[in-house]
């Protein structure tokens, strides 16, 4: 009796899902490597391989495509992120732990994508408001993460916020600082800094022992 072979090709569903990967993951590579103005749809296309009926029928512009690949960065870097913040050791889910992991984790190719865009939406009101909608988005995410980690210090929605915004502003401050040759003394030195200060206002207005 003959053997029944399989059919293991993919979908089309599993095809345009592996299209619209290969077109994000290269054009979060071309920004980091040429910049806003270097990246275009064509130089896409080429780095990921696909046509370029394909780049249009998944994403028309460059607006399109450069957006929805940070957004898709930035959402996968917070699952990243959350996943290796649960593999610690319970002793090691610390405000400051947490505040290195996300320094290591998501302040390195990720920042320099985001900041190409961030300085292009700049000129662009159209470009701009997309680009805000992106980020409140992340926002969001970002806060629920917060809240779900560190439940005994971030109850409270608007103080989640608050540290979110904190936590971020240093860490794009030191992003920027690396870019400008910050040595990594002085990049360890001011997180340092800020863990401490920061842990400290945590347990004192928590009442809890120092």
């Amino acid at each position: 009796m003959s053997e029944v072979i399989a059919d293991v090709r993919p979908s089309k569903a599993e095809q345009g899902a592996a299209t619209r990967q290969r077109l994000l993951d290269a054009t979060i590579d071309s920004l980091v490597e040429l910049g806003w103005s270097g990246t275009s749809t064509t130089e896409v296309v080429r780095r990921a391989g696909v046509s370029r009926g394909a780049q249009v029928h998944h994403y028309p512009s460059k607006d399109d495509l450069v957006l929805a690949a940070i957004e898709h960065l930035l959402a996968r870097r917070v699952e990243e992120y959350a996943t290796a913040f649960d593999q610690l050791p319970d002793e090691r889910r610390t405000l400051a732990e947490g505040f290195e992991l996300l320094w290591s984790q998501c302040f390195g190719r990720s920042f320099d994508a985001w900041l190409e865009l961030a300085i292009a939406a700049r000129r662009s009101p159209t470009l701009h408001e997309r680009f805000l909608d992106v980020e409140r988005r992340f926002a969001e995410s970002t806060i629920d993460r917060f809240q779900s980690m560190f439940p005994e210090h971030f109850a409270d929605r608007e103080l989640a916020s608050v540290a979110m915004r904190l936590t971020f502003s240093v860490l794009d401050g030191l992003a920027l600082g690396r870019i400008a040759g910050m040595s990594d003394e002085d990049l360890a030195a001011v997180r340092v800094a800020f863990n401490v200060l920061t842990t400290t206002f945590f347990l004192s207005s928590q009442g809890a022992p120092e």
